[in-house]
């Protein structure tokens, strides 16, 4: 084998996507960071008496450290993994492979583990800064380091197990199914997503967390009868021993069919009325109730079958091998080298997905104030999170549009304070002629750019 990238237009196009990438990742963070610094000095008027001048200064430095951190790994890896293509490095370890004269897939299956594996192992040092400098500088992060390194190794022990079984199926189905085998191989990504997302709840989350039913029995009946009223058929209301980890608050739906359950954080009880939390919950029903995840899934089912069926096209151009420094085709190789050649086109592509989650997140906290007769409650629980949580007030308006997945909260404060204006005067005989009520309309927190609050 080669041990070197040939020079042609593929690699040319690789390489400047890549520069691009990293460039406007940089970019983005950098203009946030800046924005945040000169915008974010004055307590807006919308938190008037919920956070003083100190907690905003909290809240712009906790958002500045947490902006560094992140354009920093993202720098690393933007970088990192295009250089490690082109190094010669994967022909190299492919040609090792091969000389033990193992079964296709089983030589797959390691080569791929061992990719899985660096990239594992060079997140840990951004991991460990992120939970003991940033989150506990701020008073957030409350995990020890045995939880810490207990978390580390059930999480690859649990993703081995994971990426073993996608990767047997998806290399077995390779072999065998030379032609067809990105149908075949989408249909079983659907199947075991399924499967997966039925046992999270019962099997995956409780080796991290402790969950208990409710204690607050009237508060559990609350959830259920407004759960009922949307129509959702609560399996079980449980409560997540957050603080063993972080101060953060969330609350998310869970699981499906039978193991479809509600989990509040333990802080976000500590720190909320009842009347918060029943209004996050609203509006988490919302995605239940709106078909935002199954929405979501079908898009996403969508693009990967998209994504599978360029492979298998991609896969069999010699120029895709030779390009990065293969004499032959090495079919799981070939995996590995496009999932970094399509890690740009993600990023450019991420604005379409969070134009879309943005989008059902309004519907959600449409429902949320619905359901409770008013946004009050939602406004009030989103001000407190966001309080709590330290989030930005003043994101870039293209860093937020880029990267932001709920819209940013003074923007979903503003719109229901609004829209609370026109109920109230739709009683009172002042709406417009064509306006409209509140209309009717869920989804778990991530850690995304512009995520914490529900």
């Amino acid at each position: 084998m080669n041990t070197g990238a040939e020079l042609n237009y593929l690699l040319v196009l690789f390489l400047i996507l890549s520069v691009l990438t990293a460039s406007v990742r940089l970019g983005l963070h950098i203009l946030n960071i800046s924005h945040l610094r000169s915008e974010g000095r004055k307590v807006p008027q919308e938190f008037a008496g919920a956070i003083d001048a100190d907690t905003l200064k909290e809240m712009r430095d906790y958002s500045t450290a947490t902006g560094r951190l992140e354009a920093v790994r993202h720098l690393f890896f933007d970088l990192f993994l295009p250089l490690l293509v082109i190094s010669g490095l994967i022909p190299w370890l492919a040609g090792v492979i091969s000389s033990w004269g193992l079964s296709f897939v089983l030589s797959g299956i390691i080569f791929l583990f061992a990719g899985y594996l660096l990239l594992g192992i060079l997140e840990i040092p951004f991991d460990l800064y992120q939970t003991f400098g940033v989150e506990k500088r701020f008073s957030f992060s409350t995990i020890s380091w045995a939880t810490w390194t207990a978390d580390l190794v059930k999480s690859v022990l649990i993703s081995a197990l994971v990426l073993g079984i996608l990767l047997a199926a998806v290399l077995g189905l390779i072999r065998s199914f030379p032609d067809t085998w990105w149908l075949w191989s989408w249909l079983f990504l659907i199947a075991f997503q399924v499967l997966v997302s039925w046992l999270y709840p019962v099997v995956i989350a409780p080796v991290f967390n402790r969950f208990e039913p409710v204690e607050d029995q009237d508060l559990a009946r609350s959830i259920a009868s407004m759960a009922e009223r949307a129509g959702f058929r609560v399996r079980g209301i449980y409560t997540m021993d957050a603080m063993k980890r972080s101060r953060h608050s969330n609350a998310y739906f869970t699981g499906i069919g039978k193991t479809k359950r509600i989990v509040l954080f333990d802080t976000l009880l500590n720190d909320h009325s009842r009347q918060e939390i029943l209004a996050i919950l609203a509006h988490e029903l919302g995605h239940w109730k709106k078909g935002h995840i199954i929405k979501q899934m079908l898009f996403s089912a969508v693009i990967s079958l998209l994504a599978l069926y360029g492979a298998h096209l991609a896969l069999q151009q010699e120029i895709l091998y030779r390009t990065f420094g293969f004499d032959s085709p090495v079919i799981y190789a070939g995996l590995f080298i496009l999932a970094v050649f399509l890690r740009p086109a993600a990023f450019f592509l991420s604005p379409i997905r969070t134009m879309i989650s943005r989008r059902f997140e309004r519907q959600s906290d449409d429902f949320s104030s619905a359901m409770m007769g008013g946004s009050k409650a939602l406004i009030e629980s989103l001000k407190r999170l966001a309080s709590r949580n330290l989030t930005n007030l003043y994101p870039h308006p293209a860093y937020a549009w880029f990267f932001y997945s709920h819209p940013p909260v003074l923007e979903r404060i503003r719109r229901l304070k609004n829209r609370e204006e026109m109920h109230e005067r739709s009683h009172t005989g002042g709406l417009s002629p064509g306006s409209a009520p509140l209309p009717g309309h869920a989804r778990a927190p991530g850690k995304e750019a512009g995520e914490g609050l529900p």
